[in-house]
């Protein structure tokens, strides 16, 4: 099968970056022939540049003509979309169909419902532009990088691909990361009957680990959708039962630093190497998750199932459908420090039933999130929309 692979790069390298090239390099060591078109966001530079990235944000020819160019000389049996944002644009998807080639569409993040991409404002979840055609709240919110004209460029991009029925009629197949968010995506109005659920994967398998290091560990952005205050207010409730280890960076990091420096117990350790942060997680009691948003599909998550790695989380958004609370991990209820200090210490007064968790956690991990199970769902999708 040859596939024609698209992604825009954004400036801060995230998850969708690593799982785009993890697909990539999944189908062609499964013998297919790939094309890659990667744009990157480090080229907006200057006002200019800016100006015209906000233009071309609604739909650039440019990206088409390009894409098109691909097209003709590559003739993909299908293309793949990651990310379209902002320098790509919906305008490949023209580009796509007059070409006659069936188009699929991973749902990373909420971008095609909400301008921010999140459903988080003002330290909640928001979701005043879920379903409207004009997202008007977060342009008058400045909710796209607290800036309200980027905001109205995203939102007339939204609006314009709304009312010509982009979404609904240019995308053959979207791929929803969990059925949390493909219920969100029926209610913002795409077709229920084009969106399956495939998550992604992890490979290659870091192998179990022993969780004899007897500390909580959080990995993720030092930001304040992540719950960090959840997290270290709860960490005080517990007055030093347990030892905490911060791994991550972000726009929060110097103030969490402030706040812990004169608690003992919590260690903050930076970013590291994701073969660092693995070996971390394969001695830890378990992964803290206390987000405060919806979250897409937390590939932290994935990776302390398959080191055997239970998972306490927030009860909120894709975090309540990818853990089995007291199978796989445990819920309490978001923003909430005393109940997150209660599952806490009922793992540290529960050591069998924790090392039960840990044998489902890594069951959970080969079920569903290898890249053999990835693979074989991926090939039915592509299957399912050339026959």
């Amino acid at each position: 099968m040859k596939i024609l692979l698209l992604h825009n790069r954004y400036q801060i390298p995230g998850g969708e970056d690593v799982v785009a090239q993890a697909e990539k390099t999944l189908l062609e060591d499964n013998g297919h022939s790939v094309a890659w078109l990667e744009v990157n966001n480090d080229d907006i530079t200057g006002i200019w540049s800016q100006i015209k990235t906000a233009a071309n944000t609604i739909y650039s020819y440019s990206s088409k003509k390009q894409v098109s160019e691909i097209i003709a000389s590559f003739h993909p049996d299908i293309v793949h979309i990651h990310n379209f944002f902002p320098l790509l644009s919906p305008a490949v998807y023209d580009a796509c169909q007059e070409a006659g080639i069936p188009v699929v569409q991973t749902l990373h993040n909420y971008r095609l419902l909400c301008p921010n991409a999140e459903f988080f404002r003002d330290g909640g979840v928001c979701e005043d532009c879920l379903g409207k055609v004009i997202p008007l709240p977060g342009v008058i919110h400045s909710c796209y990088r607290g800036n309200r004209a980027a905001t109205a460029a995203v939102a007339a991009m939204l609006s314009f691909h709304r009312i010509r029925g982009t979404w609904r009629d240019r995308v053959n197949s979207y791929i929803a990361l969990n059925e949390f968010a493909r219920e969100k995506f029926i209610a913002g109005g795409l077709p229920p009957d084009k969106i399956v659920v495939k998550p992604n994967f992890l490979h290659p398998d870091p192998g179990v680990g022993t969780g004899t290091g007897g500390y909580g560990l959080f990995v993720g952005r030092i930001s304040q959708e992540k719950g960090l205050d959840t997290l270290i207010a709860a960490w005080k409730h517990l007055g030093g039962k347990t030892p905490l280890k911060i791994v991550g960076d972000g726009p929060q990091a110097f103030r969490v630093a402030e706040v812990v420096k004169d608690l003992p117990g919590i260690e903050l350790l930076g970013r590291l190497s994701q073969k660092e942060v693995l070996d971390l997680m394969k001695e830890a009691l378990v992964l803290i998750f206390p987000s405060l948003w919806y979250e897409g599909f937390p590939m932290t998550i994935v990776e302390a199932y398959a080191v055997g790695v239970p998972v306490i989380a927030s009860q909120i958004g894709s975090l309540s459908s990818l853990m089995d609370s007291y199978r796989t991990g445990i819920h309490f209820r978001p923003g909430d420090a005393e109940d997150l200090a209660a599952k806490v210490e009922w793992t540290l007064s529960h050591p069998a039933e924790l090392s039960q968790m840990r044998r489902n956690a890594r069951a959970e991990f080969e079920g569903k999130y290898t890249a053999k199970a990835n693979y074989q769902k991926l090939i039915e999708i592509y299957q399912e929309m050339m026959a």
